[in-house]
C-alpha cells in the first residue's frame, strides 16, 4: 500500500487542491482530491491484467470548476431530490436552493461537491486512504444546524474501496450522503455501457413523477424493465424506460446492514464490480444526459450512456414522505454509513 499526494490546482480565494493517490498491491490505484471529495480516477486491471481508468473525470482542475454532471463527487447534504426543494421539520418549514427544474437536488447550487475539505492521508498495514472533514453551516443552502461530517476513504489489498460517512448537528436537521462516481467498466470514453450486466437486490422501487420525484408509492419490480432481480444486461430493456434508468431501489437488506445491494459485469473486459452498503436505497442512472458535449481524459467525448452510476443513498424526497426511512438527525445523535466498492474479474 502507499499514499502519494500532489497539489492539483487552486481556488479562486487561493485554497490549494490537493490529489491524493491511493495504490495497492493489486495495481489498483484511486485517486481522490480534497475539492468535492471527488474520485478523479479508479485504475483496475481487466481479465488479461491490463489497468483501465474506469470512471469519468477530467485531467486538469479548471476542467472540474467549470461545471460537470458530478463526475466522482461527494454528495451532500441531501443526495438525489427534495421537491420544491421545501421540507418542514418540528413545525418549521424550510426552503432550500432550487436547482433541478422547480426542486432540489444534492445539496443544492454550492453543495458538498463544490467545497475544499480539510484532508488528511492515512496508512496501516491493511488499507491506505484519506480522511475528509468539512463543517456546513447552519443556514447553508437553506439547511438547518451546524454539521460536521467526516468521509474516509480507504483502499486494501482485496480491492475494496470502502467510504464511511459520519455526521453530527448542533440542531435537528435531514442528511443524506453519497458517492457520485460514473463508471463504466470497460474504461471512460470506451463507448456505452449497455452491454454491462447488472443485478441489484431488490424487490421494488420508488415510482416517481415526471420530475423524478417520489410519489409515494413503492413498487414491484416484478415484471418490469426495472427487475433486476436475476442479471440483465442494461441495454436489454433501456428502450422500456423513458429516458433511460434514473431509479431509486428499495434495497433487501435489514435497517443498518452492511449487505450486498448491486453487482455488475463487464463481458468485454471481464471487469465485475460489488456494491455493498447500509443504506436503505440505490439509484441506479445511467448516465441518460451526457451528449458528448463534454470531453474526458482520455479525450473522447462522454456520451448518452456512457456510464452508470450506483448511488447508495436514502430514498429521494424522504423528508416529504413520511414512511420511508427517516433522514433527520438530531443533535446527540451520529449519522453513520458504509458503502464498499469491491473490485475483481
Amino acid at each position: 500500500m502507499n499514499i502519494k499526494r500532489e497539489t492539483f490546482g487552486q481556488t479562486p480565494d487561493g485554497r490549494d487542491v490537493i490529489l491524493f493517490t491511493l495504490a495497492n498491491g493489486q495495481n489498483m490505484v484511486v485517486k481522490i482530491m480534497n475539492y468535492g471529495g471527488i474520485i478523479t480516477a479508479i485504475q483496475a486491471p481487466d481479465k488479461d491484467g491490463n489497468l483501465a481508468d474506469i470512471v469519468l473525470g477530467f485531467n486538469t482542475f479548471k476542467e472540474y470548476q467549470d461545471g460537470h454532471p458530478y463526475f466522482g463527487a461527494l454528495v451532500g447534504r441531501y443526495a438525489n431530490r427534495i421537491a420544491q426543494g421545501r421540507f418542514a421539520l418540528n413545525n418549521q418549514t424550510y426552503q432550500l436552493a432550487i436547482n433541478n427544474g422547480p426542486n432540489h437536488i444534492h445539496g443544492g447550487i454550492s453543495g458538498f461537491d463544490k467545497v475544499v475539505w480539510e484532508a488528511h492521508e492515512f496508512m496501516n498495514g491493511a488499507e491506505a486512504g484519506v480522511e475528509l472533514q468539512y463543517h456546513s453551516r447552519d443556514g447553508e443552502e437553506g439547511y438547518p444546524g451546524n454539521l460536521a461530517v467526516k468521509v474516509r476513504y480507504s483502499l486494501n489489498d482485496n480491492n475494496e474501496l470502502r467510504i464511511t460517512y459520519q455526521a453530527t448537528s448542533d440542531k435537528p436537521t435531514i442528511i443524506n450522503l453519497t458517492q457520485h462516481s460514473y463508471f463504466n467498466l470497460s474504461g471512460e470514453g470506451s463507448g456505452d455501457i449497455l452491454d454491462h450486466e447488472i443485478a441489484i437486490n431488490a424487490d421494488s422501487f420508488t415510482v416517481v413523477d415526471a420530475d423524478l420525484i417520489p410519489t409515494g408509492e413503492i413498487r414491484s419490480v416484478k415484471g418490469s424493465p426495472l427487475d433486476f432481480t436475476t442479471p440483465y444486461r442494461i441495454g436489454d430493456r433501456i428502450q422500456n424506460v423513458p429516458g433511460g434508468y434514473d431509479h431509486n431501489y428499495v434495497l433487501n437488506k435489514s435497517q443498518n446492514e452492511l449487505a450486498l445491494a448491486a453487482q455488475v459485469r463487464d463481458p468485454k473486459s471481464g471487469r465485475r464490480m460489488e456494491v455493498y452498503t447500509t443504506q436503505p436505497g440505490i439509484q441506479l442512472y445511467t448516465a441518460n444526459f451526457l451528449d458528448g458535449t463534454l470531453g474526458g481524459k482520455s479525450g473522447k467525448a462522454y456520451q448518452k450512456h456512457g456510464a452508470f452510476c450506483l448511488e447508495t443513498q436514502h430514498f429521494p424526497d424522504s423528508p416529504n414522505q413520511p414512511h420511508f426511512p427517516a433522514t433527520v438527525l438530531q443533535p446527540g445523535e451520529t449519522y453513520d454509513q458504509v458503502t464498499v466498492y469491491k473490485f475483481n474479474v
